[in-house]
């Protein structure tokens, strides 16, 4: 995984393109655009400056291939929430002529190194749509338990989707001692 940078547009928006049945499955609605270049230079620099403000953390999921690196998906962690919480969101997609290959499955281990090392969370969430049993998969082989299930949760494909939650707690965390943060 490497942050997401502004260079990555016109890859990122070819992925898109080629994996909207995919992924428009599992996402919210998107214009038109989004699948475009200027679209996705849009989305990085909405993403980096969530990233500047501490908001959120925007990866590309990158494979080593025949010699060479390539993208082959996204992963974030959003909606980083400070204090009393100290939690973080995870989301994340891979190409589909990579799935199967533990693509995903390495990006989450490293993006819960990123959360739980770095950052210095305690708690990290996901939701999946329900009938997404690969993403299933791939938290639960994380370590991620399933704790609910949220009717018309999240609004996905254009629909209210029912989705189940799944949440991996750090168990050594502690609390940044008043003064050092």
């Amino acid at each position: 995984m490497t942050l997401l940078a502004v260079e990555d547009a016109p890859v990122l928006a070819e992925l898109e393109t080629r994996n909207r049945e995919q992924l428009m499955a599992g996402a919210p609605a998107r214009a038109e655009g989004w699948f475009t270049e200027a679209g996705q230079r849009t989305a990085i620099a909405h993403a980096v400056a969530d990233r500047e403000a501490g908001g959120g953390l925007p990866f590309t999921i990158r494979l080593e291939d025949k010699g060479a690196t390539r993208i082959v998906g996204r992963l974030n962690l959003s909606t980083i929430i400070r204090g009393a919480f100290e939690s973080a969101s995870l989301g994340y997609w891979v190409d589909t002529d990579v799935t199967g290959r533990g693509v995903a499955t390495h990006a989450v281990q490293s993006a819960i190194a990123v959360a739980f090392g770095g950052l210095g969370l305690h708690r990290l969430q996901a939701e999946v749509k329900v009938g997404n049993e690969a993403s299933v998969r791939v938290l639960e082989y994380c370590g991620f338990t399933e704790y609910g299930l949220a009717k018309d949760y999240l609004r996905l494909g254009g629909d209210w989707a029912d989705c189940r939650l799944f949440q991996l707690i750090e168990p050594h965390w502690q609390p940044t001692a008043p003064g050092s943060a």
